[in-house]
């Protein structure tokens, strides 16, 4: 009894060692896809950030160069109608 207790004791411990070599290998994986994710994902956003500064460039670059090109708006000037009371009291006179 005492010579199969150490045989499996070690059988044990290789079974242990093992499964958690496995374990810490997952663990490993996961944490590579991850950091591979967020870095795609900061990637992405870095280049979706530089087309948006670019169209924003653009796009002040087309407002400045239309209102450049465009003429000076007339501005309306406006009149008074003449009121109705001033009008009654001068043509009435009696």
């Amino acid at each position: 009894m005492s010579k199969s207790s150490p045989s499996r004791m070690s059988s044990a411990r290789r079974n242990a060692e093992t499964i958690l070599s496995q374990s810490q290998k997952r663990q490993e994986t996961f944490k590579l896809e991850q950091q591979q994710a967020q870095d795609a994902t900061s990637q992405k956003t870095a280049r979706l950030r530089e087309l948006r500064l670019a169209k924003e460039a653009a796009d002040a670059e087309a407002a400045a160069a239309a209102a450049a090109a465009a003429p000076a708006k007339r501005t309306k000037v406006r009149r008074t109608k003449p009121s109705l009371s001033t009008e009654a009291t001068t043509d009435d006179g009696v």
